[in-house]
């Protein structure tokens, strides 16, 4: 980073966030979003350059504890402790002594006595991030709990969509899938609101919710069954995974009527020329979107894994307080 970058990224840690924790953003002010925003772009550049490493977090100790299965988002937070040079502890359910019955209270708490300093957690029941705060001094970070929220993936979101279509405020934004099971557009909702954009939501009625007015308020979210509708304007579409561990029960006839209805294909790619696609991962090709799709210009699903590493390093540095210097 040049010197300049560096004086601002400090100036924003000393500034830092009204909050402790990141639980959801359904608490967070347009200005703390954009805070973290300023601040991943920032933190992209160490990304950028052949030593992808800062000494922000030297002596900070971060415990990732995920109860639940990830791949992007747990590799994530660890890339980005690692290159704020934190020290990382990595926790599993499987092999732990929560398999023997241990309460979450009680593993966070034997692991604070350890001296951690901020608590990363992926939980299936919605609240355990909350929860934790009550147990432990620690700074808690939500990477996902349950169908509540995953606001970190949401931020990573937002930045991927401000580097493609540029501010937030007034783009159309179109969230298609299983939005009933869905954390990652709960968090996106309140965040895209926040900044000021119009959001859809799009599937078929089983996987949308029955109390919207939670989600959408002042009736702000527009809803339509219909993905020509749906596509109809939009700057973004967001397609979400159709998240069958969750449903307990088929909510519609197959996965390949709902890839007619709802799957993204090459067609309307064609028909909305300035189209983005996005989609949290993992994709279903075939599913959620065809697979040309996938791979097409237009769909930026690894500039959004690349921004989630950035975005996580600004949300552990904002939060841990440090005004150390984001480059030395």
């Amino acid at each position: 980073m040049t010197d300049t970058t560096s004086t601002t990224t400090s100036e924003a840690g000393s500034q830092g966030l009204r909050h402790r924790h990141l639980l959801g953003l359904k608490t967070y002010s347009s200005d703390e979003i954009a805070l973290i925003l300023q601040t991943a772009r920032q933190f992209r550049d160490v990304l950028d350059r052949p030593i992808k490493r800062v000494p922000t977090l030297r002596g900070v100790t971060v415990v990732n504890l995920f109860f639940e299965p990830s791949t992007r988002t747990r590799i994530s937070f660890e890339l980005a402790e690692k290159r704020l040079s934190a020290d990382t502890v990595n926790f599993t359910a499987s092999g732990s002594s929560v398999s023997k019955g241990e309460t979450l209270k009680d593993t966070a708490q034997n692991i604070e006595a350890m001296k951690i300093d901020m608590v990363v957690v992926r939980h299936v029941s919605p609240g355990a991030p909350h929860f934790l705060t009550q147990c432990v001094d620690a700074v808690v970070v939500n990477a996902g709990d349950g169908a509540h929220e995953h606001p970190t993936q949401a931020l990573l979101d937002m930045l991927t969509i401000t580097d493609h279509c540029g501010p937030l405020e007034g783009l159309n934004v179109s969230i298609i899938g299983d939005i009933l099971h869905s954390r990652v557009a709960r968090s996106g909702i309140h965040g895209l609101l926040s900044m000021g954009a119009n959001v859809t939501i799009c599937g078929p009625n089983p996987l949308l919710p029955p109390h919207l007015e939670a989600m959408s308020p002042n009736g702000s979210v527009r809803v339509t069954h219909r993905l020509d509708e749906a596509l109809e304007g939009a700057d973004v579409a967001m397609a979400l995974r159709i998240q069958m561990e969750r449903q307990g029960r088929n909510l519609f006839p197959s996965t390949r009527e709902y890839h007619e209805q709802y799957g993204i294909k090459l067609e309307h790619l064609e028909r909305h020329k300035d189209l983005r696609v996005m989609h949290p991962g993992p994709v279903n090709r075939g599913v959620e979107l065809a697979s040309e799709v996938v791979d097409h210009e237009r769909a930026v699903i690894l500039n959004q894994v690349t921004n989630g590493v950035a975005v996580r390093m600004a949300v552990l540095y904002l939060l841990s307080g440090t005004t150390a210097p984001a480059s030395e």
